[in-house]
């Protein structure tokens, strides 16, 4: 048997995929998400590429995916099952934030900082965030 060699992700996608990463390691999101599939589509409108997270039965990886051309992130080619949109730093202030909360996010997307498509879905993502 051969191991695949994992593709070694950069910029945006590289910097998400070290913040999630370690989730794998955690026995109760494996526990959690053992059924889940959920493809959550961060997209920062000013760097070269966006980040694709997978929840797939108790494992979370990241793909990264060119910004350009647009067609690339629209929902039938990603395949994605809500899509975020900001710009880099908003990102990073919400990845590192210590009290991530639905608070903390409605202000940027009343201001349109940070634009959500299938809330729902999206929402995950700060569930993610309470391990």
């Amino acid at each position: 048997m051969t191991e695949e060699k994992k593709k070694r992700l950069r910029g945006f996608a590289g910097i998400v995929s070290k913040q999630v990463d370690q989730l794998n390691s955690i026995e109760k999101f494996k526990e959690d998400f053992k059924d889940a599939e959920i493809k959550i589509m961060l997209n920062a409108t000013d760097a070269k590429n966006a980040a694709l997270i997978i929840i797939d039965k108790g494992k979370i990886y990241v793909e990264g995916v060119d910004n350009k051309p647009k067609k690339n992130l629209k929902k039938k080619n990603a395949r994605w099952d809500a899509r975020i949109s900001a710009k880099t730093q908003i990102f990073v202030d919400l990845l590192t934030s210590e009290n991530l909360s639905i608070g903390s996010v409605l202000p940027k997307i009343l201001t349109f900082k940070l634009r959500i498509r299938k809330v729902g879905k999206a929402l995950t993502l700060i569930k993610l965030f309470t391990y």
